[in-house]
């Protein structure tokens, strides 16, 4: 009776656990806001190649119901993907953190900056109280949105979707709209930005002149540029997975690329939304095909699926806005829908790393 008082079914752990996750997740929101969102999914990034390098040695890779799991194991579930460094913890604390900063201090804008502060991920807020405490509570939001999630069997990442809900809700929070207003012909047209337009904008109260259209990758937003790195970076991370057995070395990889993104280095493309599901390909066609090359080819149109599906995302609901709402995470959330929905009408053989 009373384990059963002391249990919190819908995110599947005790009260004394779910006190552990929530103080840690607290902690790690504010991390992900002191050193700045993408220098924080770096992290991931470093700590998930590590994780699964371990993990093969030892012979013990999980799904992500171990990584996500009541006892998470290995270095992936219990920090990669965890309180630490997990991508629903530091990435949105640092995210929301910007959102916040961006409306509170407009003029701790970095010069050279040419977007809406709300959306510079790459800067760090050091020891600053009240940013560092609007990352702890969007890391502690992540936390149990994504164990929620979880709770509910939610046929997707749950940490995918976590990175997007905790996104949209600073954007609530800290008075930005949803979409932002959208410049020449529609959603999804970028030639504002080709043509260097700019408007005034009030973004988060904030009214400045800026960019009338801001696409997330100035150099990676052309559908048939962003259809070709999605293949390759699928074929890639299908290729991991067939030599190592690991769903998210690729992702790993493709997250540690984002060092030199954040060093300045120009054109660095982003890719673990698209080597993560390109990986998620090769293990829904590998029982159902005989040959290793067409499992890499079914790898190559799943991670160009998802690296089109990042561009379509950012143009609805990144371009137009004054924050950032994260194009691979909507990707991942809705590539990952389609494989489970899918596997539970029995039309794949698995749902890749989602345990149905």
């Amino acid at each position: 009776m009373v384990q059963a008082i002391l249990t919190l079914p819908v995110v599947g752990v005790g009260v004394e656990e779910f006190a552990v996750l929530l103080i840690t997740a607290l902690a790690g929101g504010a991390f992900g806001a002191a050193i700045g969102a993408l220098p924080a999914f770096i992290f991931t990034g470093f700590v998930v190649f590590l994780g699964e390098g371990l993990a093969i040695l030892e012979g013990n890779l999980g799904s992500l119901e171990a990584i996500q799991g009541d006892i998470a194991t290995g270095v992936t579930g219990t920090i990669g993907f965890g309180m630490v460094t997990g991508p629903h913890i530091a990435f949105a604390g640092g995210v929301a953190a910007s959102a916040y900063a961006g409306m509170r201090y407009p003029e701790m804008e970095p010069d050279g900056w040419d977007y809406h502060f709300g959306k510079n991920i790459l800067y760090a807020f050091g020891t600053k109280p009240d940013i560092l405490a609007v990352g702890a509570v969007f890391g502690a939001l992540g936390m149990v949105i994504s164990r929620v999630g979880g709770g509910l069997g939610l046929p997707t990442d749950s940490i995918a979707v976590s990175v997007v809900a905790t996104a949209v809700l600073a954007r609530v929070a800290f008075g930005y709209s949803l979409v932002g207003r959208v410049a020449g012909t529609g959603l999804l047209d970028m030639s504002p930005f080709e043509r260097g337009e700019e408007e005034v904008r009030t973004d988060g109260g904030v009214e400045q002149t800026r960019l009338a259209t801001e696409p997330w990758l100035p150099h990676q937003y052309e559908w048939p540029g962003v259809a070709v790195i999605g293949v390759v970076g699928g074929v890639l991370g299908g290729f991991i997975w067939l030599e190592t057995g690991s769903v998210f070395m690729g992702y790993a990889i493709s997250a540690m690329s984002l060092l030199f993104l954040n060093l300045g280095v120009e054109k660095i493309p982003v890719t673990h939304h698209i080597t993560l599901v390109g990986s998620v390909g090769a293990v829904v066609a590998a029982p159902v095909v005989a040959s290793e090359p067409l499992v890499l080819l079914a790898a190559g149109v799943f991670g160009g699926l998802s690296g089109l599906f990042g561009e379509l995302t950012q143009r609805v609901f990144y371009a137009h806005g004054g924050t950032h709402v994260d194009p691979p995470a909507m990707a991942i959330a809705i590539m990952m829908l389609l494989v489970g929905v899918l596997y539970l009408l029995g039309l794949l053989p698995n749902a890749g790393y989602l345990a149905l």
